[in-house]
């Protein structure tokens, strides 16, 4: 069967994307940039082939399809820059093969001027053709929510080089969803994902920052939360945590333009001394009840970026475990979707028997709260509970 769309990059954002194009009957290709290929269980290859899903690892294949969605991830670089590596190579493996009139839509996260200064030029170079002449070229910021229980489709927002590059990756998107938003232009699509991810950084590090300042004034934050979320205007409820995670990198945008955003680099630098900050109280808890942290047998809970996934990237149970470790502690951890688990280097245990390691830690601290875990048991059973994410009945243990 010939396929109509082509996902490079099955990672986080084209894994979704292609899951979504097949459930809505487009045959696809699925072209992996890396060992994300890796991420699809064989149960769901095999349910995915059967409605129309070719994973392949030929480039001839994408000279095939009417429309090229690059899905390559963009991680932080040494530097704190977008990674756009895999991106570039993305482009160049499609650019030898690119047909007139096939629509090429970037869905990366990058910053606003990439999709025409930099993946551009390099499909205009390898494939001798010209952008809005011979091929439609737009961007459309990733929408997943990863483990999340709704799966209605969200809006898309497309932003093409030309007005008819729009309408071509509106028309694409059209057959996923049922509003399609038309931005102005490349840039301003790109403009929206960078603040959308910002948004989301800037206010879980306000929340963060209340929740610092409320244990210091003796107020339940999370009651403090449950009431204000009953506002139907001018707020959205956010819930502190021991750091953020994801794949969804803040950009302050310095050295991209005459002035940075402050707010965003003020929020990378509170959410960034969270991690710290668990530590912190976990030691002051253990000092309350007259243990040292040196020694302190520490069991963590879940040490994926969020609930009910297999995804480490930027979780923060790496830094806590560090600095425990650090702290002279003995750490061990449970998760039920991570089989094993490496800390500079070495491995980390990994309790079998959850409420058995919960009941003989001196210590143990919930990063996150997946569904397959009984919290009031592991309230009863732990000789002492820090819950990073309030996940606790009101009581069962000390919160964050």
């Amino acid at each position: 069967m010939p396929a109509d769309l082509a996902v490079i990059g099955l990672g986080p954002y084209g894994l979704p994307l292609a899951q979504a194009a097949v459930a809505a009957g487009i045959p696809t290709i699925g072209y992996a940039t890396g060992p994300e290929a890796g991420s699809l269980s064989p149960a769901e290859l095999r349910r995915m082939r059967s409605t129309g899903f070719r994973p392949s690892t030929d480039p001839a294949q994408l000279g095939r399809v009417r429309t090229a969605v690059i899905c390559a991830p963009t991680p932080r670089g040494a530097d704190g820059e977008l990674d756009l590596g895999q991106v570039e190579a993305a482009a160049r493996t499609l650019a030898g093969r690119l047909r007139p009139h096939t629509t090429v839509i970037l869905e990366s996260p990058v910053l606003p001027g990439t999709t025409e200064d930099l993946l551009r030029p390099i499909l205009e170079r390898g494939s001798g053709l010209r952008a809005g002449r011979d091929f439609h070229l737009a961007y459309s910021p990733s929408r997943t929510d990863p483990g999340s229980r709704d799966h209605t489709p969200a809006p898309r927002v497309i932003g093409g080089l030309t007005p008819a590059c729009t309408e071509s990756a509106a028309a694409f998107y059209g057959r996923l969803t049922d509003k399609v938003v038309r931005a102005r232009g490349l840039r301003e699509a790109e403009a929206v994902r960078l603040l959308e991810t910002n948004f989301r950084h800037v206010n879980i590090a306000l929340v963060n920052e209340m929740a610092v300042v409320c244990h210091e004034l003796g107020v339940d934050l999370w009651d403090v939360i449950r009431c204000a979320e009953t506002k139907p205007f001018g707020f959205q409820a956010f819930r502190p945590g021991p750091g953020v995670g994801g794949h969804g990198v803040p950009q302050d945008l310095t050295g991209h333009a005459s002035r940075g955003l402050r707010m965003v680099e003020l929020a990378q630098q509170v959410n960034e001394r969270m991690p710290h900050y668990v530590v912190q109280r976990a030691a002051a808890l253990l000092n309350e009840h007259g243990k040292s942290a040196r020694g302190a047998r520490v069991l963590l809970l879940g040490v994926t970026y969020k609930a009910d996934l297999a995804d480490q990237q930027g979780a923060p149970a790496h830094e806590i475990a560090v600095r425990l470790m650090e702290l002279g502690a003995s750490v061990s951890y449970h998760d039920p979707h991570i089989p094993a688990w490496h800390v500079l280097d070495r491995p980390v245990p990994r309790a079998d028997s959850l409420y058995e390691a919960a009941a003989a830690a001196d210590l143990t601290l919930l990063l996150q709260p997946h569904r397959t875990y009984d919290l009031q048991g592991l309230s009863v059973k732990a000789q002492l509970l820090l819950d990073t994410r309030g996940a606790t009945p009101t009581g069962a243990a000390h919160r964050l």
